[in-house]
């Protein structure tokens, strides 16, 4: 095929990624025409391009894997998932940031870009065939992220938390790099399916699986796994919240596709050696994650410890493998996860007093007395992310759990098994707090837009996507298809 006949026959299946690239230099250019003033406007058309993407995502759904721009990129189920995950949780950080940044006076057109040229790496990212387009969907995303991080310039937590990041992030990209170097070189290649053949025919030995190794280091810095998780408090705290509520949610949806891609498509043949490593990545990120969290006061600390608990588990069901529906089970495990945490930085964003965030567990003091509703959602979402029945965070624990089982790894599940006992303790302690404790000052209302948010976000958890797990299962199952 010509290029130019390549190019024709790829640009359909880039519509997401076109739609979000032409509203990203069109919003640029208001933006720098109407200031502040467009702020609302570029804010609630980004939402809906965001929104849309996803629905361009789904549409778009190929029966079989399309490889499309000279095989640097390919649309398949997996990469559909994630877009939609992506898009979906882009859109409610950048709802609830709208509103939030114009309450505080805070409204710079330059958000809904950066937030929007941020998704446009992850989706790169995630339909990623060969090196160089994985690198390109890392940085594009990184770069947006290093600046949303440091967004309030007057504020030295945030500048700290961008310089951080920015430094850090800088380290886990030559490792990117780094890593990638020894895969092209003993294997002659930067294309996934040459990678998997070389791979296949006993290619590199052990200088293959030294770049192997140290891309998944890099890529467990992107998920926040750790050993590999110094910036996420740090950063967590110091970003303004609806920026911390985006950190949490698309790009972990970003980061695991990737690595799942990465691990099952080039390298599916060295699956006996990557496992040991993405075990060890699971373990350390369930443990850490439980037990760190437990000192923490400040909620977005406390979120950020959290969320690296939760990153193990979906690396649990990565190392399970594919003939026991490991990726299928992290995949779900994130879909279900996602809701949960999106409603809890809601909730945190809307804790305001005197016009200054509240953001300690103390600031909790006796909520149900003074905000009943807002108790009430604390309590759903918490405890879906402690992975308590009935709700959808319990589900998405028990499938990375009994993929890990299936595949043998008892040693692995006990593990966290025994790392969800102790999170739930300092899930319990917020809510002790916010149903025992003696009343904090009250806190201010929440705007009508948050508190949607963080309501249809607790609806998620329970009922709506326990009753929609069959669906959300199969879609699961059928994406993954092509790895087992």
């Amino acid at each position: 095929m010509t290029p130019l006949n390549d190019l024709i026959h790829s640009l359909p299946y880039a519509r997401p990624e076109l739609l979000l690239v032409a509203f990203a230099l069109l919003a640029a250019l208001i933006g720098a025409w109407g200031g502040q003033k467009v702020f609302g406007l570029l804010s609630m058309l980004g939402v809906l391009v965001l929104a849309a993407a996803g629905g361009l995502a789904i549409a778009q759904n190929p029966a079989a894997p399309a490889v499309i721009f000279q095989g640097a990129m390919v649309v398949d189920g997996v990469a559909v998932f994630a877009k939609v995950l992506i898009a979906l949780s882009a859109a409610a950080a950048l709802l609830v940031g709208a509103d939030h940044f114009s309450r505080v006076g805070d409204k710079r057109f330059e958000y809904p870009v950066l937030m929007t040229l941020a998704v446009l790496g992850m989706f790169v990212m995630v339909s990623a065939q060969d090196l160089i387009t994985l690198y390109v969907g890392v940085e594009l995303q990184s770069l947006a992220a290093y600046v949303l991080a440091a967004w309030r310039r007057d504020d030295a937590y945030s500048s700290e938390a961008g310089l951080k990041y920015f430094v850090l992030s800088a380290i886990s990209s030559g490792l990117l790099l780094f890593g990638s170097s020894f895969v092209y070189g003993f294997t002659g290649s930067i294309h996934f399916d040459q990678i998997a053949a070389a791979v296949n025919e006993g290619a590199g030995g052990v200088g293959l699986l030294f770049g192997l190794v140290l891309m998944l280091c890099a890529l467990g810095f992107k998920m926040s796994a750790a050993p590999f998780h110094m910036w996420t408090p740090d950063v967590y705290e110091g970003a303004p919240t609806p920026v911390t509520a985006f950190f949490a949610a698309a790009p972990k949806v970003a980061a695991v596709a990737l690595m799942a891609r990465v691990l099952y498509e080039p390298f599916g043949g060295m699956i006996d050696q990557w496992r040991q490593v993405v075990m060890a990545l699971a373990a350390i990120s369930m443990v850490w994650g439980s037990v760190a969290a437990l000192l923490q006061t400040n909620l977005k600390r406390l979120m950020a410890y959290s969320s690296i608990g939760n990153m193990g588990y979906a690396l649990m069901g990565l190392a399970a493998g594919p003939e026991h529906g490991g990726p299928a089970s992290a995949l779900i495990y994130l879909a279900l996860y996602l809701p949960a945490n999106i409603g809890i930085f809601a909730l945190i964003i809307s804790m305001q007093r005197n016009g200054e965030p509240a953001e300690t567990v103390a600031d909790l003091a006796g909520l149900a007395q003074k905000r009943a509703w807002m108790a009430a959602l604390f309590t759903m979402l918490l405890f879906s992310i402690a992975g308590i029945p009935p709700f959808a965070g319990f589900i998405g624990k028990f499938l990375v759990l009994s993929a890990a089982v299936d595949a043998g790894l008892v040693w692995l599940a006990i593990v966290g098994a025994v790392a969800a006992v102790v999170s739930a303790a300092y899930y319990l302690r917020i809510l002790a707090s916010v149903w025992f404790a003696p009343p904090a000052p009250a806190l201010q209302k929440a705007s009508g837009t948050v508190a949607l948010t963080a309501t249809l976000a607790a609806l998620l958890t329970f009922p709506v996507l326990v009753l929609a797990l069959g669906a959300l299962q199969q879609w699961a199952e059928t994406a993954v298809r092509m790895w087992n």
